[in-house]
């Protein structure tokens, strides 16, 4: 990804919540690269130190090893920043439905406890990370920012809260904010381990491995699966935009372009048995549907490509090539 348009970033202060998790750690990477000082500030509850190992020794980097659910840690990682990026959340809506009060606590409490520390400390602009599973049961495709359903997780209940709470900060009192509704983020740094590791990381180390992935359902249920650099050229552009329309404001990050279960699989394959040509022969388990998942998604990136001048570099062929290259380097034995 060309970070050239982004130079300006150099000097800037900025706090990435959740910086040692996947998305978060990309961030951080991206904006150390920028020249710009970098706070991280998490709890390590889902990220890992070995993302940020690189960036400790770094002049532009602080860490905070705090908690968002802690209104003075918030205050105290929001001094003197200019902007934040807010990453920190509890993911997984299987995670949701077997734990709603923790996921509750941290998604929402923690999100306002953000918000407030952000308002107080003169913060610039808040830009979070939203959730595709705002969408809810809306049947409509693609999805467009304005035409959401009902919620079908407990997770996708304080993602929407998110966005409910940084409207009001802008009205009330007029916090700049920017929410971001990821979609099926993957590529390097994504945990496969655990026991809501996302969908790609786990298929790719059980391909490594040699066993057999479990698909939910018959495998035609369908996402709109982004690659890491979309994700840190929205944020970028979210952080720098001097279009006084785009803020406040949510926007779809995305692709723009649906693959089934079934055909991410077969990327998988071809992509993986570049390193290992017996990946191809390991077979695929069928499962019963999960619980709150919908069986499609697609988003539409036009609202982003007209406010923000967001251009996708990645394209889910692309993104699984050099995802499974980094997954190859990094986890093989």
């Amino acid at each position: 990804m060309d970070l050239e348009q982004f130079r300006n970033l150099a000097k800037k202060n900025i706090l990435v919540t959740g910086g040692a998790g996947f998305i978060g750690s990309n961030l951080c990477e991206a904006l150390l690269s920028l020249n710009a000082n970098v706070t991280c500030l998490d709890n390590f509850a889902t990220g890992h130190k070995h993302n940020i190992a690189p960036f400790l020794s770094h002049k532009n980097f602080a860490l905070i090893e705090g908690d968002i659910c802690d209104l003075k840690t918030c205050q105290q990682a929001c001094l003197n920043q200019d902007f934040v990026l807010h990453q920190a959340a509890l993911g997984s809506v299987p995670r949701s439905i077997n734990d709603p009060i923790t996921s509750n606590n941290v998604n929402v409490g923690g999100f306002l406890n953000m918000l407030v520390a952000a308002r107080d400390k003169g913060v610039k602009r808040f830009i979070y990370a939203a959730s595709s599973s705002t969408y809810g049961d809306s049947e409509s495709l693609p999805k467009e920012e304005d035409k959401i359903g009902k919620p079908l997780s407990p997770y996708a209940i304080t993602k929407y809260v998110n966005e409910l709470y940084a409207e009001i900060f802008n009205t009330t009192y007029g916090l700049n904010t920017i929410g971001l509704r990821y979609f099926n983020v993957f590529g390097r740094r994504q945990d496969p381990n655990g026991a809501y590791a996302a969908v790609i990381p786990l298929f790719v180390k059980q391909f490594m491995d040699h066993v057999s992935p479990v698909i939910n359902g018959d495998g035609s249920y369908s996402r709109d699966f982004t690659y890491i650099d979309n994700v840190v050229q929205m944020n970028l552009l979210s952080i720098t935009t001097e279009n006084e329309d785009a803020l406040n404001q949510v926007y779809n990050t995305a692709v723009g372009d649906r693959t089934t279960l079934v055909q991410l699989t077969e990327l998988l394959k071809k992509h993986l048995s570049f390193f290992d040509e017996k990946i191809q022969e390991v077979a695929i388990i069928h499962g019963p549907n999960r619980k709150g998942d919908i069986p499609h998604s697609l988003a539409s990136v036009e609202k982003a490509e007209r406010l923000l001048g967001y251009k996708p570099t990645h394209a889910i062929d692309s993104g699984i090539g050099e995802a499974a290259k980094w997954y190859w380097e990094n986890l093989k034995d």
